[in-house]
């Protein structure tokens, strides 16, 4: 499977295998950027960070990250991570459920100007 890449305004996501049930992303998140606060219907997420220092927001509770942690993000969970260090922060998204498209979420605030969906 070739690996999709799909540049973004706060880095970039690669989407790095796939199959029923499941879609696997390597995401960077460039120093002082931050996703959008979101959250998705269909889906669940595993954050595992490869390398970096973030800041997660998971349902309005904040909590640190770093190389070596881990975390889930249930269905209709609002989250972000923000890339707090000096370089890329990079994790593995491991999404599990029966729908993974882009369209699958709900934006509730965004850095970028993306309005909400």
């Amino acid at each position: 499977m070739p690996i999709e890449r799909d540049e973004r305004p706060w880095g970039y996501y690669e989407v790095v295998d796939e199959g029923n049930g499941f879609r696997v992303k390597r995401i960077c998140v460039t120093p002082g950027k931050r996703l959008s606060y979101q959250r998705h219907f269909r889906r669940t997420e595993h954050w595992y960070v490869v390398s970096g220092s973030g800041l997660v927001t998971l349902d309005d509770e904040e909590q640190p990250v770093s190389q070596g942690s881990s975390l889930d993000v249930p269905v209709r969970c609002a989250h972000r991570i923000a890339n707090v260090g000096a370089d890329d922060l990079v994790f593995i998204e491991v999404q599990t459920g029966g729908y993974f498209g882009e369209d699958d979420i709900e934006r509730l605030s965004d850095d970028f100007g993306r309005h909400p969906d």
